[in-house]
């Protein structure tokens, strides 16, 4: 016994001298990665460093071959290599990387989820940033004190940043809008846009009964919708909800106040609204089931008078000039507010940039992407240097032109994606506007209706704010069935399958369901956010 005892405790502390020498052979490469970081200027190390990059692939060129990663390359000394699942891929090639702890140094254009921030970062997988952004990176530290919703926005509830995000002040669309089709409107003689309810419901029944599209058949749907991947009615639902005082289908921010919006007493307005126009055949009765592509036949059939799109060519078909005299529509006040609100994109897209706990540079990598936070970084990441998609009419008034693409059968627009990640995901960077190209028509048109019909009116639904572990838990657990049981709902509601008398016991369902309990979360949620 006292034999096999001896042996064992041989044996343990052989492991223990292993793992120490291990640890000192680590520990004695680490510090030989460990580079001198030039704090100011270009480049940022005098001898090349190599890091490791993981981002997603949109499938147009590799990371490597791209023009935005050699010049930057050229210019900072720091070299990549990267590892790009399709993006179509990318959210799980992730989670197994966190799984296996094969990470690479930096993550870019990840779009982290907050609970993945708040879960590697409570685990040490993704460091902390607060620090190194102070020290070296000023573009980023300017970011954040002139704009403290971002910096409260990207803090987590431990009072760490563990990503980076994109920032775009300039955005303000939260979804497509809804636009009006102008043809009908030119056929009926409409000079002015509803609005109020009222006046809508009354454009709307013209749409149906005075063959507006000209063909002689009753085939005119005059407004419609459909539900998009996250259950929304495709943007339909946030803009006639303003009607009623609300930007949201959910959490929503009132006066520092959160509020529920499927059980306010204004969400029944929006529903007794949106039966009436339903039941009166107002509304397309394939609203509910209907995917993009029937919607756009439709369209193209000059079948409707009122639909949503990020640009309403894009339902119609017509050509970008023709789509001039489709006015977006005018945000309309009821009888519950004379005040009608539309949603406001935040202007913040969270997770795009991450250090990892494998990264012996992590003040390198902090440096890199600092650059991308400046107006001539934003420019290089966005439409690279001169030559590459883009050229000088002018130098000297600083006017410039797009190029035809050098790859036949390609717009100049796919060939951008080829020199750039900034492509079809989102990226670390603060958005600035590239001045020197001229505005065409349309976009002056939208910008001008953009300016009238959706600034006077917009607010942000509700900030992007962290949960604890625990909160998220619980959020998850009630949410898993209120959000099916509210989907459900809505469409019962307005089709009339369910008669808007049980409202009450609408209420009781989504009481016992937990509703209060995660408007208390979220009201903590925002308190936090708002200190």
């Amino acid at each position: 016994m006292r034999k096999a005892f001896l042996m064992m405790l041989s044996l343990i502390l052989v492991v223990s001298m292993l793992a120490a020498c291990t640890s000192k052979s680590n520990s004695k490469e680490n510090a030989k990665s460990k580079v001198e970081i030039n704090k100011e200027g270009y480049p940022i190390v005098d001898k090349k460093l190599t890091m490791s990059m993981m981002g997603p692939d949109v499938g147009l060129a590799k990371w490597k071959d791209m023009a935005f990663f050699k010049e930057m390359e050229k210019m900072t000394n720091v070299k990549y290599k990267f590892t790009t699942p399709p993006s179509s891929d990318f959210s799980t090639k992730l989670n197994l990387a966190f799984a296996s702890g094969e990470i690479p140094d930096v993550l870019f254009g990840a779009s982290l989820t907050s609970e993945q921030e708040v879960k590697y970062g409570k685990e040490g997988v993704l460091i902390p940033l607060e620090h190194l952004i102070e020290k070296y990176a000023p573009n980023i530290q300017k970011v954040l004190e002139e704009n403290p919703d971002v910096k409260n926005s990207i803090t987590t509830v431990d009072g760490h940043i563990y990503a980076l995000p994109m920032v775009d002040k300039n955005a303000v669309w939260y979804m497509g809008p809804l636009w009006f089709n102008g043809k009908w409107l030119n056929a009926l003689g409409v000079k002015e846009l509803p609005k109020t309810t009222d006046e809508l419901y009354t454009l709307l029944k013209r749409f149906k009964t005075e063959d507006p599209n000209g063909n002689g058949k009753a085939d005119e749907i005059p407004f419609t919708s459909m539900k998009n991947s996250s259950n929304q009615l495709d943007g339909a639902r946030q803009w006639l909800l303003g009607a009623f005082g609300f930007t949201t289908w959910g959490i929503e921010e009132i006066d520092d106040k959160v509020v529920y919006t499927p059980a306010e007493d204004g969400y029944l307005e929006y529903l007794t609204f949106m039966n009436k126009l339903y039941s009166e055949k107002l509304m397309d009765p394939e609203t509910f089931s209907q995917s993009g592509e029937q919607k756009k036949a439709k369209g193209q059939a000059n079948q409707l008078g009122l639909f949503t799109d990020w640009f309403s060519y894009f339902t119609t078909g017509d050509k970008e000039e023709e789509a001039l005299d489709d006015p977006m529509y005018q945000p309309i006040t009821s009888s519950i507010t004379d005040k009608p609100v539309i949603p406001l994109s935040p202007g913040i897209y969270r997770g795009q940039f991450a250090i990892t706990n494998k990264a012996a540079n992590p003040e390198a990598a902090i440096r890199w992407v600092d650059y991308l936070y400046s107006k001539e970084g934003n420019e290089l990441l966005n439409i690279g240097k001169a030559g590459d998609v883009w050229d000088w009419e002018d130098e000297a008034s600083g006017t410039r032109k797009m190029l035809e693409s050098p790859i036949e059968g390609k717009t100049i627009e796919d060939y951008r994606g080829t020199t750039t990640p900034d492509y079809g995901i989102n990226v670390p960077a603060l958005r600035h506007k590239i001045e020197g190209f001229p505005e065409s028509k349309f976009t002056k048109f939208i910008n001008a209706e953009t300016d009238a019909k959706i600034k006077p009116y917009a607010k942000v639904p509700y900030p992007l704010v962290y949960l604890t572990p625990e909160e998220q838990e619980e959020v998850g657990r009630i949410r898993a069935d209120l959000d099916t049981y509210i989907e459900q709902m809505e469409a019962k509601f307005i089709t009339g399958a369910e008669p808007l008398s049980n409202w009450d016991k609408y209420i009781k369902t989504m009481n016992d369901m937990g509703v209060d309990k995660l408007v208390n979360i979220y009201q903590d949620a925002y308190d936090r956010w708002n200190k």
